[in-house]
């Protein structure tokens, strides 16, 4: 046939093996020969069965994205038509499924009567996280596999399954250690020599009817489902769809599903994570780390501090399977940090996301320790101490004196100096600031902190790292906070003066949570604990009138039950509480403020506008090397709405003229830095050109 698409015969077997590499996208260039290749097999009388399989690493792994909006994607075969062509066969049509079969991939291999698959591979629809839902009969067919209370799960969910997951649920009908394709071929021909009949999946009713049957228990189960995902479109689109194939014939149910696709591929919500689904590409990219840059090898890890970050590091490297041996500085504090982790791997057992023996096997990995002679054998030593200049490089030389040439020497610094830390040892070469953000175990996010002397390998090593214990990397220079934190300040600036000059903390929450973040700045205050910022400010001789006085009340957060909201026993719901209200009031008339009634529009400009205006400093400074790379940081470290894309994203479409007409109007009012705006966000609004494309250009 063609370079894309082979064909080949085992006796009255044909083989379809398609070539797209690196992934074997859908693309046109390989939707047009295998569409012909279908239906020339399908009319062969010689060929009684079919086989559809992959070179490569990989099945195919779904819709080439790139795509999306341009007249390739509406250009014919669909991938619609190449599954009305596999479902048209009356011989026996079987996907041999080996690395991934996701998305448009998946949905390909529901269009045979059957399919096997090697051991390792894994089965998804992730569409929801692009914005949109499986286009391609997805939420259809799945159902009639596996149910509509599993189907939903894993559409709404878009997380992948394995082999045995996909064995158990009836996605898959055999599962094969070695010899895939061969298999494969001896599945078809048994299947041709038994002769029986041979129903689509589209055909198959069977799974439905128990969910037909309760649909108030299936609504339930959307609900539950749908908590965790408000704000977004794409998952309530999927749920709907699923369900439209229990209440309306298959072919009607198809229809509706593809126009929930168009309707979500065109919306802004699925622009701005297909954004984010490129940026987290582009951020693998770092300036100075080619491929022929090969990172150091990485057999053990050792973590300094077994408290709350220290013990989520460990958990970090414990799931991605590497060794790690913890560090405290006595027995006591050394056990109770490793019980710590032993119940958090216990509680996800009885969750059932985790099974027994991944725990022990996980625990096994994990070694304590009180003695940093133990860390010798160690590949990379990470510290997680307390967040004091003094206290990290007293640490550094205990590691240095003990650590091998070449092991790379890695902080978990938030704010401080990598260049300094690295200036106080004899190998700045080999240091590193990696960030963790907590839970540490559960946040994707991975700041790695670029130093002025950090060696190419080093990063490479960090970056290899990162993936291999599944967190999003993203390289970042040195400067006070980074870039999260840094904007985090800028965000926050303003937050007590809002208070002091009228508006209340639940309003302040609600504009947040309105906005698409998952709590607003005063309730994640109190989960995180207002005594940490008090015990920051004091060590940095600062102060907040309001957050600084309930503290003084012994008003720490849900820790307390009572911080700037007030919190039922056992109960982390906040509830406003009118004795902070009073607190408040008195604090301005100290003050000599007349408080007044403050508008949602004005708390936006004076803390996400800030925020942007941080970010285009970071820009300028080359702090950063992409806006998208701020994205990045911003939805996987800090809850920023996946739906709008990151911050620098959503500026873009916020506007670039208003944001900066505002912040000169604050800053003309108050005289504040923090509104002050930049140059390149000045320079980008005055010219109407991106700052992604300003900053690249000037990088040029």
């Amino acid at each position: 046939m063609t370079e894309a698409v082979t064909v080949t015969r085992d006796g009255d077997i044909a083989i379809v093996t398609l070539d797209n590499p690196p992934v074997n996208a859908l693309s046109l260039h390989l939707r047009k020969p295998l569409h012909e290749a279908l239906m020339a097999l399908r009319d062969d009388e010689a060929v009684r069965g079919l086989v559809l399989a992959c070179a490569g690493r990989t099945f195919v792994s779904g819709a080439d994205i790139t795509e999306f909006g341009t007249p390739k994607a509406l250009e014919r075969p669909s991938l619609p038509d190449l599954i009305a062509a596999l479902e048209s066969f009356s011989k026996p049509t079987v996907a041999a499924i080996h690395g991934t079969a996701l998305g448009g991939g998946l949905e390909l291999a529901m269009g045979c009567h059957f399919r096997v698959a090697d051991a390792g591979a894994r089965f998804g629809l992730p569409e929801v996280k692009l914005g949109l839902l499986p286009g391609a009969g997805g939420t259809q067919r799945l159902p009639r596999l596996i149910g509509p209370m599993q189907a939903l799960t894993l559409i709404v969910s878009g997380n992948p399954i394995g082999s045995g997951d996909a064995l158990a649920a009836g996605l898959v009908e055999a599962v094969h250690d070695e010899a895939l394709l061969a298999n494969a071929v001896a599945f078809a021909r048994a299947k041709a020599d038994k002769g029986a009949a041979l129903v689509p999946v589209s055909r198959r009713e069977d799974k439905l009817a128990e969910a037909k049957n309760d649909l108030g228990g299936f609504d339930a189960a959307v609900a539950a489902l749908l908590k965790k995902k408000r704000g977004l479109d794409a998952p309530a689109r999927c749920a709907q769809s699923v369900r439209n194939g229990l209440v309306m014939p298959f072919e009607e149910a198809l229809a509706t599903e593809r126009q929930y696709f168009v309707e979500l591929v065109q919306g802004e919500q699925s622009r701005a994570q297909r954004h984010l689904f490129f940026a987290e590409r582009e951020a693998a990219k770092v300036d100075g780390v080619g491929k022929d840059v090969a990172p150091r090898a990485v057999k053990r890890v050792g973590v300094i501090g077994a408290g709350t970050m220290g013990g989520g590091i460990a958990m970090s490297f414990l799931n991605g399977g590497v060794p790690v041996t913890i560090l405290e500085v006595n027995r006591e504090a050394l056990d109770r940090g490793i019980a710590t982790i032993a119940k958090n791997y216990d509680i996800s057992v009885k969750r059932g996301s985790l099974t027994e023996g991944a725990r022990d096997k996980r625990l096994g990995l994990l070694t304590g320790t009180t003695d940093y002679a133990d860390l010798a054998e160690c590949d990379l030593i990470i510290e997680a101490v307390f967040e004091e200049m003094a206290i990290k490089k007293e640490v550094f030389a205990k590691i240095e004196a003990v650590a091998r040439p070449g092991t790379v020497l890695a902080s978990n610094t938030s704010y401080l100096d990598i260049d300094e830390i690295a200036a106080s040892t004899g190998r700045p070469q080999d240091v590193v600031g990696l960030h963790f953000f907590s839970p540490a175990n559960i946040m994707r996010l991975l700041e790695i902190v670029r130093g002025g002397k950090t060696a190419p390998d080093v990063l490479a090593t960090a970056l290899s790292l990162a993936r291999r214990i599944g967190k999003v990397p993203v390289v970042v220079g040195v400067c006070h906070g980074f870039v999260g934190n840094r904007m985090l300040a800028a965000r926050s600036a303003e937050l007590e003066d809002l208070l002091l000059e009228g508006a209340a903390p639940q309003q302040v929450d609600k504009v947040f949570t309105d906005f698409g973040w998952p709590m607003g700045p005063f309730a994640m205050g109190d989960l995180a604990g207002l005594d940490i910022g008090w015990r920051n400010r004091k060590a940095l001789g600062k102060t907040a009138a309001i957050a600084d006085a309930l503290c003084e009340q012994g008003r720490f957060g849900q820790k307390t039950g009572k911080g700037f909201y007030v919190y039922e026993a056992g109960s982390r719901t906040p509830t406003p509480d009118t004795e902070v209200d009073t607190l408040i009031t008195e604090k301005a008339g100290e003050r000599g403020i007349e408080r007044r009634d403050i508008a949602g529009d004005e708390i936006t400009e004076r803390t996400l506008y800030p925020m942007i205006n941080e970010g285009a400093k970071i820009l300028q400074e080359g702090i950063a090397a992409r806006a998208s790379d701020i994205d990045i940081v911003w939805v996987n470290g800090y809850g920023f709405p996946i739906g709008k894309g990151g911050p620098m994203y959503w500026a873009e479409s916020e506007g670039l003229a208003k944001i900066v007409e505002r912040l000169e109007f604050w800053h003309a009012r108050t005289g504040k830095e923090v509104f002050k705006p930049a140059a390149l966000l000045k320079e980008a609004a005055a010219s109407g050109i991106s700052l992604a494309a300003l900053r690249k250009g000037k990088a040029a």
